[in-house]
């Protein structure tokens, strides 16, 4: 499935946290904008670099009105652990089956064999305005987040 590209609808979901708690994405429209990072695996060296720079990075999305939110396959248990561990304080959804992922086309190389590292700054409105793909530039992430969020 292509993914959704900049001033598309962002594909609606819902998801549990790290704490079983469903997540919506509809529960965000007109209160905040919406960081949304797929990312492989929980506690693996990659992501627990892009994973501690949102973290990092919080306060100036907060400040920006932006909700900060990750996903991977992984369980709850091990969303807890991995958020515990780091010290992550957003939300961390579990998409064990991989429907959100296919939803917005957020496969990785090798044909899908390992997951991809995509992330999507939604507005207020539920809009996408920037999309950024990169297995390995962490960090850039962040920072493009940022940017896009501004």
């Amino acid at each position: 499935m292509s993914k959704p590209q900049a001033g598309q609808p962002a594909p609606e979901f819902e998801l549990p946290d790290q704490n079983g708690k469903t997540v919506r994405l509809r529960d965000f429209r007109g209160q905040r904008s919406v960081v949304l990072f797929f990312y492989p695996k929980d506690d693996t060296t990659g992501c627990t670099q892009e994973a501690c720079g949102f973290r990092d990075s919080l306060p100036e999305f907060q400040s920006r009105g932006a909700e900060v939110i990750g996903i991977s396959s992984d369980s709850v248990e091990s969303h807890a652990r991995f958020a515990a561990k780091y010290s992550l304080p957003f939300t961390l959804l579990s998409d064990r089956k991989g429907r959100v992922r296919k939803l917005y086309g957020a496969s990785g190389p090798l044909a899908g064999l390992i997951p991809g590292r995509v992330t999507f700054v939604i507005d207020r409105e539920g809009i996408v305005r920037h999309v950024f793909n990169s297995m390995t530039q962490f960090r850039q992430h962040v920072t493009e987040a940022l940017a896009a969020a501004g």
